[in-house]
């Protein structure tokens, strides 16, 4: 809004700086062209009187400059006028009053010359004796050519008055302009600044934030179709939220009145479990696939409880200061004891939620064991300055690099048919785990591996220093021997 307001304010003071401008040079080009036709006009009145009334009646035309001396025609000249006389007599005699103006008589224009030659009046512009000047000179007949020097410098100096007066009007006009424009571009800008605080609200989750609509302008028909955009938007929201909260709770209702015939189906199927050896084979077979399906509906029931827990917010963690390296060899030594442990030199310590750390692990350790069975897992404990991770990497057929993202959406699988029946997951472990992850201020990433097989990142904040460690290992460290499994180089 700033680079807008800044754009708009230079263009209205440009703008009105090309019009003072315009308007100073138009004015001073008109003022000094009527006073030098003034000056000039005058000075061509005093030299045609001169020449035409004065000159023949007192001078013959084959004078010379003591006739001219002699006639006192300078004195009736400079009665007219304190003006400068130059008479040439075409005899390199000429008479110059006042004798300063020797050197301009000699430097006058040839086009000056040939026009008085001609008969004709002419003039010219410049300086003598320093001073700005209009010379003016013409002939009668066979005469002497006489040019008059006309002192300029009142003219020059009015226009210099003129000058300094439009500049001094043209600074004063930018800087009302620059003072004017601010307040002009606010004002103008002002429904569109309001429009973005009112984005911003909505962005932030107020969904009632509207615009006042003023006027019958560009601007108001704008605030007006952004308002009705807000309340498209604001009821498209409620019905989603409103979909959305039917959705959950019928998961969470369905879920709960499974919990209690399910409950029942699975005493029922230990039971039958625990009966298979007296079976026919062929009821074997029957009774073995019902128990391991009720067992596959048992966790998938318990997960979407535990993803209604989510959605209805009733989910939170209980910190604690964990030894994150203990935590994590202890979780693969349950989950997957083949999988290989890599630890930091000293003990990683963190506050956080040891049964959702068990989750998210797990989850992932699981991942690997169904979907990269015999595939070498290896499993890393790093610390950085304001956060740690833990890396569950495996070798197994991985997945497409457009399919990572949908990793962990719920119900998604990469390839359904990939796994059999028999390990067939529900495709809630990974959604799961990414929740309690961010219930722990965390996040997990999925990227593919050179080489092949997935690796998923797990990250989590340090809330305090990393306390230094108490054993006296100088390398890397891997799982003990009582919380952990040995590990197993990858081949």
């Amino acid at each position: 809004m700033r680079g807008i307001r800044a754009r708009l304010a230079v263009t209205l003071v440009a703008l009105v700086a090309v019009t003072v401008t315009a308007i100073g040079i138009g004015t001073y080009a008109f003022v000094e062209a009527r006073l030098r036709e003034s000056l000039l006009a005058d000075a061509s009145r005093q030299a045609q009187f001169d020449l035409s009334v004065l000159l023949p009646d007192q001078l013959p035309p084959d004078a010379s400059r003591p006739d001219f001396e002699a006639s006192g025609l300078a004195q009736a000249f400079s009665l007219r006028g304190d003006v400068g006389l130059m008479v040439d007599f075409g005899d390199a005699d000429p008479f110059v009053q006042p004798s300063s103006l020797f050197p301009v008589l000699a430097g006058l224009p040839a086009g000056l010359r040939q026009t008085v030659d001609a008969g004709r009046l002419g003039y010219s512009w410049q300086a003598a004796n320093g001073r700005p000047s209009l010379i003016v000179g013409g002939r009668q007949g066979d005469g002497p050519a006489v040019y008059l020097v006309v002192d300029a410098s009142p003219l020059e100096n009015a226009l210099g008055q003129l000058r300094a007066g439009l500049v001094a009007a043209g600074l004063i006009a930018v800087l009302v302009a620059l003072v004017t424009a601010g307040f002009i571009a606010r004002r103008i800008l002002r429904p569109i600044a309001s429009g973005s605080v009112a984005a911003g609200r909505i962005a932030a989750g107020d969904l009632g934030a509207r615009l006042p609509v003023q006027g019958r302008d560009e601007l108001a028909a704008w605030a007006g179709e952004f308002n009705r955009m807000a309340d498209s938007l604001e009821s498209t929201v409620e019905r989603l939220q409103a979909a959305q909260g039917q959705n959950r709770r019928f998961v969470a209702d369905v879920s709960h009145e499974l919990r209690t015939p399910l409950t029942a189906l699975v005493a029922e199927a230990s039971i039958i479990e625990a009966g298979l050896d007296r079976l026919e084979p062929d009821a074997r077979r029957a009774a073995e696939l019902l128990v391991g399906d009720i067992r596959r509906l048992r966790i998938l029931v318990e997960d979407l409880m535990e993803l209604s827990r989510f959605d209805a917010q009733a989910e939170a963690p209980r910190l604690e200061p964990l030894d994150l390296g203990r935590v994590v060899s202890a979780i693969v030594a349950t989950r997957l004891p083949e999988a290989r442990t890599i630890l930091p030199e000293a003990p990683v310590v963190i506050e956080s939620d040891v049964r959702r750390l068990d989750r998210i692990i797990g989850n992932l350790l699981d991942n690997a064991r169904v979907h990269a069975p015999g595939a070498p897992v290896e499993v890393t404990v790093s610390a950085g300055d304001d956060q740690v991770s833990v890396v569950v990497a495996d070798r197994g057929p991985g997945a497409a690099a457009d399919a990572l993202p949908r990793l962990f959406d719920r119900f998604y699988k990469a390839d359904p048919s990939r796994a059999s029946s028999a390990t067939s997951t529900s495709g809630l472990g990974l959604a799961i785990a990414a929740e309690h992850a961010t219930l722990l201020g965390g996040s997990i990433r999925a990227e593919t591996r050179p080489g092949g097989g997935l690796a998923f990142t797990v990250r989590l904040p340090v809330t305090r220093s990393l306390p230094a460690g108490d054993r006296a290992d100088t390398g890397p460290r891997e799982a003990s021997s009582m919380s952990e499994p040995t590990p197993r180089s990858e081949p």
